[in-house]
């Protein structure tokens, strides 16, 4: 059973910066493409980043360009979620998950992905 565990969460003021880690259990972490979900109160959980196996590619939503980074490092198998110039809309539950096929490019949809972390908060005041 593959286990993901988010840290990094907080709360912060809007302009501020925080970097979301997520570990993985197992050693295949380097064959799987991993994302990064979140969800607000109210809202429907939706797609903010991915990376692919290898690192070599990243996909971001609209509305995180230029703000939010992803990364990975396989030797650690963790992935990360740098993100910068926090805005209040930021605030949510964000998620990493695991792609559910091997060796992909990255994929947006929820139902791509089939593990999934528990989660860590993220709290941004104006």
């Amino acid at each position: 059973q593959v286990q993901l565990v988010e840290s990094g969460g907080g709360l912060v003021q809007a302009g501020g910066s925080l970097r979301l880690s997520c570990a993985v259990s197992g050693r295949t972490f380097g064959l799987y493409g991993m994302g990064w979900f979140r969800q607000a109160p109210g809202k429907e959980r939706e797609f903010v980043a991915g990376i692919s196996f290898s690192g070599g590619s990243m996909v971001y939503a609209d509305s995180v360009k230029g703000r939010f980074t992803i990364s990975r490092d396989n030797a650690k198998n963790t992935v990360y979620l740098q993100i910068d110039n926090l805005k209040p809309e930021d605030t949510a539950v964000y998620y990493c998950a695991r792609d559910r096929s091997l060796q992909r490019g990255v994929r947006v949809g929820a139902a791509e992905y089939d593990y999934w972390g528990q989660g860590t908060q993220v709290t941004v005041s104006s």
